[in-house]
């Protein structure tokens, strides 16, 4: 049942896992259809030749790395019983759900495949005016690898190699024909290599903020008397701190690095230390808009936290310490226009943890 080609589609597997890309890949989020064809090496169990059919298949991106693809197939191929007088078809029509695990949201996108279904498998032969054959309804399992390669933001190809097992039925009223018996009911292994077009058409659109708008300038009115002017306000103590993620954490981490905390100690522990003054102080964590906004949110969250914690743990009161997490909501940068690695490291301002007086004596 094909084995050779099932070793060969867990090799490239094993292959594309050494080569994984960054956790942090940028996503659209996106509904999208593809339409495709397909070839089909049948099992050798079905007698059959190899075939040729076609699929629609309705996808969702779900996440940095997971796609979910919702799948119809058909295909036929023609009987290959090496007998005199024999012709007829083997069809396979499949119904099934599919989880992808993208490797790369670059332009080129390997993944591996796993999905469920239904599969109805229909074998018509006809042998010397003797039919064979059975209609049979099934479970359907199959794995694959692939790639997806992105020619424009809603326009792309999608090709895979999977291997299907479902069930099917061969059964004639003849007892045998030409010595082979028909009455039969087993596994069957179909190894199919499709290729398909992408269309995007939900991918969400940024929203562009609304202009303000002008206020009615205010009514004159009489001038106070002068008041006394008020007390020199005290010197700030120290100016806002602001620390990259990279320096303080590992990639798509929350835990403060030895460096990190290095960096901390001379920023902020020393100067806390040395001015008591300082009340309290805000750490706000911030991310950019690379993955949903809710993952981002809780990242920057954890990020603040963790350096509150370690800046207790350098005796400075926890009461002094304020934290709060702002996701993606107060870039620095756009970048507007790149994709991939490039925008990655174009938004590495937007990654930041910044540390600064909020109440002072």
């Amino acid at each position: 049942m094909n084995k050779n080609l099932i070793s060969l589609a867990v090799a490239g597997v094993l292959g594309l896992s050494a080569s994984v890309a960054s956790a942090e890949d940028a996503y659209q989020g996106a509904w999208y259809v593809l339409p495709g064809v397909s070839y089909m090496h049948a099992d050798s169990d079905l007698d059959a030749d190899n075939g040729a059919g076609g699929f629609l298949r309705l996808g969702k991106e779900l996440s940095e790395h997971w796609d979910v693809q919702l799948g119809l197939s058909h295909a036929r191929a023609d009987e290959d019983l090496n007998v005199v007088g024999g012709g007829g078809r083997f069809k396979q029509t499949l119904l099934g759900v599919d989880a992808l695990y993208m490797f790369s949201r670059d332009r080129f996108r390997p993944f591996v495949l796993a999905g469920l279904g239904l599969a109805h498998n229909n074998i018509d032969y006809d042998v010397s005016g003797v039919d064979i054959g059975n209609s049979k309804t099934s479970w359907m399992a199959n794995v694959g690898l692939g790639a997806q390669f992105m020619a424009t933001e809603s326009l792309g190809l999608q090709a895979d190699l999977r291997h299907v097992w479902s069930r099917a039925d061969a059964k004639s009223n003849a007892t045998a024909v030409g010595g082979m018996n028909f009455n039969d009911s087993e596994t069957v292994g179909n190894t199919y290599l499709n290729l398909g077009v992408i269309w995007k058409f939900g991918a969400p659109k940024p929203v562009a903020a609304a202009e303000p708008e002008p206020m009615p300038a205010p009514e004159p009115v009489a001038e106070p008397e002068p008041m006394p002017e008020p007390a020199p306000a005290a010197p700030v103590a120290f100016e806002k701190i602001t620390l990259a993620s990279e320096v303080l954490f590992d990639f798509d981490k929350d835990n403060v690095k030895e460096a990190g905390k290095r960096i901390l100690d001379a920023d902020v522990v020393e100067k806390m230390k040395a001015h008591p003054e300082v009340e309290l102080v805000l750490i706000s964590g911030h991310s950019d808009r690379i993955g949903s906004a809710g993952y981002n949110q809780n990242l920057s969250e954890r990020r603040a936290n963790n350096v509150k914690k370690y800046l207790i743990s350098q005796s400075i009161e926890e009461s002094r310490l304020h934290t709060i997490g702002k996701g993606e909501t107060e870039p620095v940068v756009d970048c507007k226009g790149i994709r991939g690695q490039a925008a990655i490291d174009c938004l590495q301002p937007n990654r930041r943890v910044v540390v600064e007086i909020e109440e002072q004596r």
